[in-house]
């Protein structure tokens, strides 16, 4: 491998003009704080916040938060904050640096320097990408899980004079905004990027929740100022950005004459919706082709019906069938027809003030076959506790309400139920991890026909109503055999 100097501010001048970023980053200052240091943030939000900064001339940086690897904020530390984003199609490539992220800090052990962000009029805006689980969410009701152990001891460290080392996101968002309140009470906005329906309210719901529930002797004015002061619009994000590989960095450090240890990648598309309810300065993300719109839920619903759900039955479907990417997937001889008839079902639950759900599902095909995207169904697959109550279910409870067979879905719930058997070897079948592993796993023991543990995973996830549903149930057990042999029957 050829050896190449390290990413830094001072090796910038070695690459074309195309290739830097189009904001010098110590012009730069710390004006949005985000938690959630991952790929995705780093290959979306942060390229739109970049592209604002440039073409407006406001000095919008980032100072992203990882809650909890050290190693990736120390990382970036090293690299300056830089690191490259690698739009990725057949035969090319286009690589570029990245310069909006201005520091990288650490959720616990940087405590007292997040509190003082978000305690400065100077920061506007917080965004988040902590993926499903970050928000511990209670399955049942939606609210905040008050018995989820970090929450619980978050919540007993607000009781404890002095700064609180929380362990939770939810639990450090709100002890930061409480220092923002106490000390300058100034507007911000809250920005949910994560995939979940009504995210902004979602969002608010669980800082409240925690707010109401904590040892704060203030807690009923803060309340008053959430209601007045910050905002939670709700968002749809949108861009397939693949776990990187080691060959991923080698071959960005090869396109930069740089070595790059933090490189991200993905498709070339790219797809931000914001809902215009902001109450403090923002960059203006709309340079970059962002929509800012009075109304999210057409989009997100759109979003998270068709490419999510679409993307978890890949993943499900896929593994069953002994796929490792869903490029893979895509090329059987299912796997197309498995999109289109996925799209044929749910788009009959989306609103008409959407985007075309045909032209929608047409793109996604497209994007799905991309093989530049090496998209693993294993890191899909995983958390679909989480993940599967809102992309399928919801629309499946509308199209039995309305009588309308669901065959297709039928098949993919049945290909989830399947991967939440434990594995030979007391692992997880194809690899994928849940939270609620353990649990799902239970729904198979002293099962005595196939219907039982699909009733009984169906309760798991907050669906009682339809594990109550025997033709249903019935249905979806019917398709486990076939599953098993790898065969996937459409």
């Amino acid at each position: 491998m050829t050896t190449h100097h390290p990413l830094r501010r001072a090796a910038l001048d070695r690459l074309p003009p195309a290739q830097r970023p189009p904001v010098d980053p110590r012009e730069l200052r710390p004006r949005i704080v985000h938690f959630g240091l991952g790929a995705f943030h780093r290959a979306h939000q942060a390229v739109y916040t970049e592209t604002a900064a440039a073409r407006s001339g406001e000095p919008w940086g980032i100072v992203a938060v990882a809650p909890r690897s050290a190693a990736t904020a120390t990382a970036l530390r090293a690299q300056d904050f830089l690191y490259s984003v690698t739009d990725r199609t057949l035969g090319r490539g286009r690589t570029r640096v990245v310069g909006s992220v201005v520091d990288a800090l650490v959720m616990r052990p940087d405590a007292a320097r997040i509190d003082a962000l978000l305690a400065s009029p100077e920061v506007t805006t917080v965004t988040l990408t902590v993926t499903e689980k970050g928000y511990a969410r209670h399955p049942g009701t939606g609210g905040l899980d008050l018995r989820e152990p970090g929450i619980a001891a978050d919540l007993a460290a607000t009781a404890e004079a002095g700064r609180a080392e929380m362990a939770t996101v939810v639990g450090r968002l709100a002890g930061s905004l409480a220092a923002r309140f106490r000390r300058c009470a100034a507007p911000v906005n809250v920005v949910s990027c994560d995939n979940a329906a009504g995210n902004g309210a979602a969002l608010a719901r669980v800082v409240r929740e925690f707010t109401e529930a904590s040892a704060w002797p203030d807690r009923r004015a803060m309340l008053d100022w959430l209601a007045t002061a910050v905002a939670f619009p709700a968002t749809v994000v949108d861009r397939i950005v693949p776990a990187t590989t080691p060959e991923d960095r080698d071959a960005a450090s090869a396109a930069l004459g740089l070595r790059d240890e933090m490189a991200v990648s993905g498709e070339p598309y790219r797809q931000w919706v914001l809902e215009d309810s902001f109450r403090a300065a923002r960059p203006r993300w709309e340079l970059d082709g962002a929509l800012v719109v009075p109304d999210v839920a057409p989009y997100q619903l759109t979003k998270l019906r068709l490419l999510n759900g679409a993307h978890s039955a890949l993943a499900y479907l896929g593994a069953a069938a002994g796929c490792r990417t869903v490029a893979e997937a895509m090329d059987t001889d299912w796997g197309e027809r498995l999109v289109r008839g996925f799209g044929a079902e749910v788009a009959r639950t989306l609103p008409p003030a959407g985007p075309d759900p045909q032209k929608y599902v047409e793109d996604l095909v497209t994007r799905f076959r991309n093989p530049a995207i090496r998209h693993l169904l294993r890191q899909i697959g995983s958390d679909g506790s989480l993940k599967i109550p809102e992309r399928w279910l919801d629309a499946l409870r509308a199209l039995r309400a309305d009588g309308t067979p669901t065959p297709v879905m039928e098949l993919a719930l049945a290909a989830w139920a399947d991967a939440t058997r434990p594995g030979d070897a007391g692992g997880r079948l194809h690899g994928m991890t849940d939270p609620a592993a353990e649990a799902l796993a239970r729904c198979w023991q002293r099962a005595t026909d196939p219907a039982t543990p699909v009733a009984r995973l169906l309760a798991a996830i907050g669906a009682p109503d339809l594990a109550e549903q025997p033709d249903l149930v019935s249905a979806v057990a019917a398709r486990l055999p076939a599953l098993r042999a790898g065969r996937i029957e459409l």
